[in-house]
């Protein structure tokens, strides 16, 4: 198997995280950094992830990536804003896994960028994916596996809660930890906080099942203690022929008692299934990115989602 180069777009948290996991796997290169934060630029990304230099210096120009055979890239949540930037890698030729939360599953609310980016990225003969651990595995990808063993299938409850005290800082802000009760709600109304990708994962279920979905739904409230935000609780519904079919509750909130990741299958067979403690955000998003690499290089051109890649499994 030829070494996969990469260039690594983004050097918060997460890309910095993926970045470690590839240095230490043969089968990949890192070739070039890319960020715009003036402190970084110019120094070697070994020092950014505080190891020995790599001859790889941070840069804020993107056609480093035209030395790439994929990107990694990690910016922002919004798909509006992240676009431009896929589209200039695209132009470079290469492949682009993005943990960008609206490009895991862009069809239902944007499906204008959607085919945007598909039509251009089968003109370059590349692939463009957005992956991550939510969405894109854990409250979509792994829900569906679960239902293979049903012979019919009434619904689908997801629940996921996440104790934040440990977590990075930026998902903190996002999940409003801090604010008062006003500020939190005008946080939710000016799109500052909340999760971002719950929808999408709806749409992403009831696409995968062949649903057609009448409406998704979005609810956040705040998770309050002594009249101070501590996180948020958010669900979202997928309607189908005026049932709820799909129902996403995630609550990430700081001292969150009993984290869990849990999904009840309502069928024929019925059954919970569960990871006791839950699976961190931040390490599950770096290692399923890195993880997803070899399957992305082989997949077909254009924008292709967790569903179109064979099952991701650990490619270490």
């Amino acid at each position: 198997m030829r070494t996969i180069r990469v260039v690594q777009y983004g050097l918060g948290p997460i890309g910095l995280g993926v970045a470690r996991i590839l240095l230490d796997r043969p089968a990949f290169q890192l070739v070039g950094a890319v960020d715009v934060a003036p402190e970084k630029q110019g120094r070697d990304l070994g020092e950014l992830l505080d190891t020995h230099p790599l001859g790889v210096l941070v840069t804020p120009d993107p056609q480093v990536a035209r030395e790439a055979d994929v990107v990694v890239h990690a910016t922002q949540s919004r798909l509006a804003q992240v676009e431009p930037q896929l589209l200039e890698l695209v132009a470079c030729g290469a492949d682009v896994v993005s943990t960008c939360e609206e490009l895991s599953y862009p069809w239902f609310h944007h499906a204008r960028s959607a085919r945007r980016i598909h039509e251009v990225a089968q003109e370059a003969g590349v692939t463009v994916t957005g992956l991550g651990i939510n969405p894109g595995f854990a409250m979509d990808l792994l829900p569906l596996l679960l239902t293979a063993p049903c012979r019919h299938l009434r619904r689908l409850v997801v629940e996921r809660r996440v104790d934040v005290r440990t977590r990075r800082p930026p998902l903190q802000q996002k999940v409003g930890v801090g604010l008062t009760e006003e500020e939190f709600h005008a946080g939710v109304a000016a799109g500052l906080v909340g999760h971002v990708g719950l929808p999408e994962s709806v749409a992403m279920i009831a696409a995968a099942l062949g649903w057609t979905l009448d409406a998704i739904t979005d609810e956040v409230r705040p998770v309050l203690r002594g009249g101070r935000v501590e996180g948020l609780r958010q669900e979202a519904r997928g309607v189908v022929e005026g049932e709820e079919r799909i129902r996403l509750d995630l609550t990430m909130a700081v001292d969150l008692e009993d984290p869990v990741d849990r999904v009840r299958v309502e069928g024929d067979p019925s059954f919970v299934a569960e990871i006791p403690g839950g699976l961190h955000g931040d390490v599950a998003t770096c290692a399923i990115v890195a993880n997803a690499l070899p399957l992305v290089r082989e997949a077909p051109p254009g924008l292709r989602t967790v569903l179109d890649l064979p099952p991701l499994r650990y490619s270490g």
